[in-house]
């Protein structure tokens, strides 16, 4: 397992941002912009984005197998066996696994109910819990769906907008809505 992230922590390093990720940087702007990504990369902070919740860590980071509060930022991309925390333990990637809990949920639940405008991009809204956030959004709070595929939401959830166009498309569409209608 170590090998495998430390290969996509290796290809990250080059990884660049694209469109829809310079989008919603730049909406910080106009908004209080509050990102809750089910990515690992840190695509949203190398485009500028300020407030980044990661709903399944971070890809750059290590914890504790006995603690998993003991959270470590990496300095390279390497993470070897026998690279201990404080406590002794071997380190892990700080990523959540199949079966494991997802402890930011609760933090991303809290910004979903305190949220003026929700917007979800790039997901069909199928994987678990994070495709219920959409059904913790406040009445009347209007939501925008940016993806090529229409996922299914049922009837409870109002007040969507659905923009079928991929993400670096779909969020040049979404910025002018926003900008002409609630600025």
């Amino acid at each position: 397992m170590l090998d495998f992230y430390n290969e996509r922590r290796k290809q990250g390093l080059t990884a660049q941002p694209n469109e829809a990720h310079l989008i919603l940087a730049e909406l910080e702007q106009y908004f209080d912009v509050q990102i809750i990504t089910q990515n690992v990369d840190n695509l949203h902070e190398k485009a500028g984005s300020g407030q980044v919740l990661h709903l399944h860590g971070e890809l750059y980071q290590s914890r504790s197998t006995k603690d998993p509060n003991l959270v470590y930022q990496m300095d390279g991309w390497e993470l070897k066996l026998g690279d201990k925390c404080e406590l002794g333990s071997q380190l892990r990637p700080n990523i959540v696994w199949f079966g494991e809990d997802v402890p930011m949920m609760e933090p991303a639940l809290a910004l979903t109910e305190e949220a003026d405008i929700f917007v979800v991009v790039g997901t069909s809204l199928v994987v678990y819990p994070a495709a219920g956030l959409v059904y913790y959004v406040r009445p009347r709070v209007p939501i925008f769906v940016v993806d090529p595929n229409t996922p299914d939401i049922d009837g409870s959830v109002k007040n969507v907008t659905f923009i079928t166009e991929k993400a670096t498309t779909g969020m040049k569409r979404l910025k002018e809505t926003l900008l002409k209608d609630y600025v």
